[in-house]
């Protein structure tokens, strides 16, 4: 498989009067091959064997999902132990500090947790700022607010992101659209992506509007890894499935012609 192919791989089931599809820049291809990787989908692409060691390890491995999940964790219990935003907001400033310096003397990759210490960094500013310990969860309103609305539209206007970046991944552009079976299926993926940011905001924003700090973080880390790792392993049997339909079916269409 190619990341980054240069034009799309010939359609069977296209008609030979029907255009081939669009081939797009090798940038634009490698950018959203690599947002299907950040986002997990590697394994359903390389055909690795779905397990608890690929579900980590597409997720960031053990040091990624700590850098997820220990600032909100250390910030909702310092802030229920104490009621005092001061300390309960450096506390996890800290602990970014403490991965980027980490993964700084092992000269690793701290792209992770730049990005982590900057929402850190937001959250703790907008939670001083107005003196309301619910905002520091603000960002995760916009963010999951901007992903869904993103991913809804895409699907109604036919063009699922899920699919875009999933077709660049496999190394066939944009030749999916082609297949009503892997059309079908990318929506329906497009859909429940979005439904999860959605649904994120309709638990997540009455607790917020209600000032209720303590259920409104544990939602947050409840909503966030449990809920997102269970439907990326569906994704990619989803992925897989329909791939390995149409590649079956492919040496029985070309015998046929």
């Amino acid at each position: 498989m190619t990341d980054s192919p240069s034009a799309a791989e010939p359609d069977p089931h296209t008609p030979a009067d029907r255009p081939e599809p669009a081939t797009v820049s090798g940038t634009l291809a490698d950018g959203m091959a690599a947002a299907a990787r950040r986002a997990g989908f590697s394994p359903a692409a390389d055909g690795e064997p779905i397990s608890g060691h690929a579900l980590i390890a597409a997720m960031g491995g053990v040091r990624g999902l700590v850098e997820a999940v220990l600032p909100g964790l250390v910030f909702l219990v310092t802030y229920t132990f104490t009621r005092d935003l001061i300390p309960s907001l450096i506390a996890p400033v800290l602990i970014g500090l403490v991965f980027f310096v980490l993964r700084l003397a092992r000269k690793q990759t701290v792209t992770q947790a730049v990005g982590g210490l900057v929402g850190i960094g937001i959250s703790a500013v907008l939670a001083l700022f107005t003196g309301r310990a619910e905002d520091f969860y603000l960002p995760g309103f916009w963010t999951n607010g901007a992903y869904g609305a993103v991913l809804l539209v895409s699907a109604l206007v036919g063009w699922p992101l899920i699919g875009v970046a999933v077709g660049f991944l496999m190394g066939e552009q944009l030749a999916w659209r082609s297949d009503p079976s892997k059309r079908r299926v990318l929506t329906i993926l497009t859909f429940m992506w979005a439904g999860l940011f959605i649904l994120r905001l309709a638990v997540q924003l009455p607790l917020y509007y209600a000032g209720n700090v303590e259920w409104l973080g544990a939602t947050k880390l409840l909503m966030g890894i449990p809920l997102y790792a269970p439907l990326l392993v569906l994704s990619w049997l989803m992925v897989r499935s329909v791939y390995a339909a149409t590649a079956a079916q492919e040496p029985r269409t070309t015998s046929g012609q």
